[in-house]
């Protein structure tokens, strides 16, 4: 399939994209190279071939959560820049 200049132009406007004038056969073959490969797989025999979503399988990354030990507050405070009242101090945003 072509793609004509004319119809980069027409899809340029939709998206509300300028092309600059030098670089509109470059847009225009490249787009054509694009819907001739699409116009290929178009033509695959794909009967008997389940779709899928997702290429590799879905796994759950997440770890069970388990109670242990935490860093006492006093350890923690220790290591900050500055605390104030047993917490973090931290200058305003606002």
């Amino acid at each position: 399939m072509v793609i004509t200049q004319a119809e980069i132009e027409h899809l340029g406007k939709l998206a509300k994209v300028d092309i600059p004038e030098e670089r509109k056969q470059q847009v225009t073959q490249k787009i054509s190279s694009l819907l001739e490969y699409m116009q290929q797989l178009q033509g695959l025999d794909i009967t008997g071939i389940e779709p899928t979503t997702l290429v590799l399988p879905l796994v759950n990354v997440f770890r069970e959560d388990k109670i242990a030990p935490c860093l006492p507050r006093e350890e923690a405070l220790a290591l900050a820049p500055e605390s104030e009242d047993g917490y973090f101090k931290v200058p305003s945003i606002l």
